[in-house]
Order: C-alpha cells, then sequence, then structure tokens
C-alpha cells in the first residue's frame, strides 16, 4: 500500500477509534492512554500524528463530526422544494436513528459543546462553526421557501432555524434516559404543529 494511504488509514482508524471514546466516556475523561490502550498504538505512534489530544479531538470535529452533522442534518435539506416538509423529514429520520441505537448517549455535537463550553475556546469555536454551517443551511432553506410559496414572508429565518436546532439538541438529550418512541412522536408532532403556523394560510 502507497505510504501516503497507509498513512490516511492508520488517521482515519485513530479518529474513528477516538471519536467513539470521547462520545462514551467524554473528552475530559478520556485520556490519550485510554486511546492507545483501545487502538494497541504506541505512543510515539500517537505522537508522529498529532502534537496533542486537543489537535487530535479537532481532527475528529473537522472530519468525523462535521461530516456526521453534514450527512444527517444539512445534506437531506438542500434543493428541497417544501423546506418544512424537508426539515421534518430530517429530523424525525435522525430521531428514528438515535431510537434504534443501543449505544446512544446523545447528539454528538450537542454533547461536546455543552463539554467544551467555558472550558476551551479553541475547540469551542470549531463546533460552533459546524452549527453555523447547519443553522445557514436551514435558513437558505427557509428563504428559498418564501420565494416559492412555502413559507410565510414575515418569517424570521434565523430565528426558526435556531430554534429547531436547540430543540432537537434538547430533544436528543431527553431521549437518552427517555421513552424514545413517545419522545420522538411527541417532538415531531409539535415541530409539524410549529411549521404549520409559519406556512402560508390557503384559503378553499
Amino acid at each position: 500500500m502507497d505510504k501516503n494511504l497507509k498513512r490516511m488509514a492508520t488517521v482515519h482508524r485513530m479518529q474513528t477509534t477516538g471519536l467513539e471514546l470521547f462520545y462514551k466516556q467524554g473528552y475530559y475523561n478520556t485520556s490519550i492512554d485510554d486511546i492507545l490502550k483501545t487502538l494497541g498504538m504506541s505512543k510515539g505512534a500517537f505522537y508522529y500524528h498529532f502534537q496533542s489530544k486537543e489537535e487530535f479531538f479537532i481532527s475528529i470535529v473537522q472530519q468525523l463530526v462535521f461530516r456526521k452533522v453534514y450527512s444527517m442534518m444539512i445534506e437531506p435539506i438542500e434543493d428541497q422544494n417544501n423546506p418544512f416538509h424537508a426539515i421534518e423529514t430530517c429530523l424525525d429520520d435522525a430521531l428514528q436513528t438515535a431510537e434504534f441505537n443501543e449505544m446512544d448517549y446523545g447528539f454528538v455535537l450537542a454533547n461536546f459543546m455543552n463539554e467544551f463550553n467555558g472550558r476551551n475556546e479553541k475547540i469551542m469555536k470549531f463546533l460552533m462553526d459546524t452549527c453555523k454551517v447547519w443553522e445557514v443551511n436551514i435558513v437558505t432553506a427557509l428563504q428559498r421557501g418564501k420565494t416559492d410559496g412555502f413559507v410565510e414572508r414575515h418569517v424570521n429565518s434565523e430565528g426558526v432555524a435556531q430554534y429547531i436546532i436547540s430543540s432537537y439538541f434538547g430533544i436528543r438529550t431527553l431521549m437518552v434516559n427517555g421513552n424514545c418512541k413517545i419522545l420522538r412522536y411527541n417532538y415531531i408532532q409539535q415541530m409539524r404543529n410549529y411549521f404549520r403556523s409559519l406556512s402560508p394560510v390557503v384559503i378553499a
């Protein structure tokens, strides 16, 4: 195997294992030794690729966390006709995935944002950047929806996007130890009602 490809494969394996441990245990409760033990790797090998635990985690956010958020929460609503329908379907699909995940510790982005808020500004910036991309995507979809007649003109797109994201963070936290099926059903029903209130009134 080409040396560069081998290095990329090694780094990806390190990042995947690191994300699993950080997600399960938290960043501050996971040591480099924990990661190395799981990987069966020496410290020398780790520091060949990354200068510090912080740099390692940032690479995970940039590569894995961003991709996860993009594939689950952003890509499904891009270029869709009715933004409310697309967002509702996207949220429901994501919640169903979590519902049937036996190792669910909450929404990965929300977990990390809660953990680093007020503790590490550098890492927090990368997490906030990921969240901002998600927010901008929702705003773009809603603005397009106004033009296409699916969203009332007076709607504050930024406010709606922030509400959607914060409510999703909340429901995912509740689902960790709650009745996932009922929580998902109630959440989607209320979100659907909320979206209806933001849609133009159709007079028969």
